[in-house]
């Protein structure tokens, strides 16, 4: 839990990666529920682009020290637009469960929530370790269940199942892991 924002410009290079991120979900959306190969690629180009930009805006703005309040709003909502939007896409589609969705949605809340908390007592609480690999493997089941909507390959859906499982996983123990450390801000 730290509190080193800066009061710099809320616009900068890093804040407008992140806001990319947020304008390229509705082609990747948009890509999945098309006819035609060249919209589930676009579709896949652009999930990977917006992954990219997630790794890249929080280095830099951390390297150059442009750090912001709102580029800190806008990065954990920037991916959840991302990564729950696309589940939610693979849901309707019938390659996912609900329930798995359900969870994602959940402890997104659960986190938020507590997030929400510690803003009000001063006390910003950053991205955890298992947080940040928990959104790495949910950006890299979400581009390969991108690439099996091109290449239809049976042993690619069946690590895509496998895949989510992990998810689920990481999903339930980062939530536990946020709210076990914050659990002093709730009482």
């Amino acid at each position: 839990m730290t509190s080193s924002r800066t009061k710099k410009f809320p616009i900068n290079g890093p804040t407008i990666l992140t806001i990319l991120r947020i304008i390229l979900v509705g082609p990747v959306i948009a890509g999945i529920f098309m006819e035609g190969l060249p919209a589930k690629i676009i579709a896949l180009v652009c999930f990977i682009i917006g992954s990219i930009t997630d790794n890249i805006d929080g280095r830099w703005a951390r390297r150059d020290k442009l750090v912001t309040d709102f580029g800190a709003f806008l990065d954990p909502l920037a991916d959840k637009m991302l990564t729950n939007l696309t589940f939610l896409a693979f849901v309707i589609l019938g390659q996912m469960p609900l329930w798995m969705f359900m969870v994602i949605l959940v402890r997104d809340y659960a986190v938020d929530g507590l997030r929400m908390i510690a803003a009000r007592k001063n006390v910003t609480i950053s991205a955890s370790i298992f947080g940040k690999v928990k959104t790495t493997v949910q950006m890299i089941t979400l581009i390969s269940m991108l690439l099996n909507l091109i290449v239809m390959w049976e042993p690619l859906a069946v690590i895509n199942i496998i895949l989510l499982y992990v998810v689920m996983f990481l999903t339930l123990y980062s939530g536990i892991d946020y709210l076990i450390k914050g659990r002093k801000l709730m009482v």
